[in-house]
């Protein structure tokens, strides 16, 4: 079915993009408080949430409605510290 390949792709994408961010972290490639690490994590976490859609997990679910607030968080310090070193 054409579904079920799309959202798996959707679930592997994602998947691939919060497993890279903690890898690039690993490595020191990105920084716990960059952009990149945040945008990875939040996008990853997005699109595992829309593939849970399809095939619904309820621990799987929650766990990345954590993820995302995570990322926001980390976004939300990341650009305060930018207007902060701006000002």
């Amino acid at each position: 079915n054409v579904i079920d390949i799309l959202f798996d792709v959707i679930g592997m994408t994602g998947t691939a993009l919060v497993v890279g961010a903690f890898f690039m972290l690993q490595l020191g490639k990105a920084e716990p408080t960059g952009i990149v690490y945040n945008l990875m994590n939040l996008s990853g976490a997005i699109l595992l949430l829309i593939s849970l859609c399809y095939n619904f997990n309820l621990a799987s679910f929650v766990i990345e409605l954590f993820w995302i607030a995570a990322s926001l968080i980390g976004l939300y310090k990341y650009f305060k510290g930018k207007r902060i070193q701006a000002a």
